[in-house]
């Protein structure tokens, strides 16, 4: 398995240097940005593992960044704050965030931090349904395989999100925005012809007719459900 990544948002570049080393030598790789804006557009390009998240910085609280952040990503996030006070920490965690470390902190306690988040996602993820099956497709989450009648069917990896999207919805309307937000990233929620192309490729390789799909369905000017039954 590859070394699980970390984005750092935080605008102090002294914090940033000590992490980077002291993630490095625990097995991490680290991403970083000093902006808000900059670490949403680096957790939708780059889908970390985990997020360490500064309150204090230039462009915009914290707190809207965690908000903006969990629109479209579950993502761990580790709010790393001067700010002690409990209401600090009550309106961070309200706000999405899995844990709170104060400044000044120790690299063990934040290491142990990460270990547990980590640990915990892993296991919501174990929880989750590994397959999926509605008439002959057949969707294996653990073994990263889909089937139509038997046969494996290659996807491409955008394509394998998408469904994957679908499934753990399955059965629910998700809207163009929705499943934008959640396969290309927050950047690209005016691109709605990224998801007629996408889907009629899938329809493709899917559907025994595509023009008259039986498990992607279109819900006109809303959105696309698959079938559950």
């Amino acid at each position: 398995m590859s070394d699980p990544t970390v984005l750092v948002i935080e605008d102090e570049r002294q914090i940033r240097r000590f992490l980077g080393p002291t993630l490095a030598s625990n097995g991490y790789r680290m991403l970083e940005a000093d902006t808000g804006a900059d670490g949403l557009t680096e957790a939708a390009a780059w889908q970390p593992d985990i997020v360490i998240l500064d309150l204090g910085l230039p462009d915009m609280d914290g707190l809207q960044v965690l908000r903006r952040l969990r629109e479209w990503s579950a993502v761990p996030v580790i709010v790393l704050s001067a700010r002690g006070q409990e209401g600090d920490k009550v309106a961070a965690l309200d706000a999405g965030a899995d844990d709170y470390v104060s400044k000044p902190f120790g690299p063990a306690e934040l290491l142990a931090r990460i270990r547990v988040a980590l640990r915990h996602a892993a296991a919501l993820h174990e929880d989750a349904a590994p397959t999926f099956t509605v008439g002959e497709l057949h969707l294996d989450l653990a073994r990263r395989q889909v089937t139509v009648g038997g046969k494996e069917v290659h996807l491409t990896p955008i394509e394998y999100r998408l469904i994957t999207v679908l499934a753990r919805h399955a059965g629910k309307v998700l809207t163009h925005r929705q499943l934008l937000i959640e396969v290309w990233g927050p950047t690209h929620t005016t691109e709605a012809h990224y998801l007629r192309v996408y889907m009629a490729q899938l329809r493709r390789k899917l559907e025994p007719e595509p023009a008259r799909p039986r498990y992607l369905l279109t819900e006109p000017g809303v959105g696309y459900r698959l079938a559950a039954e």
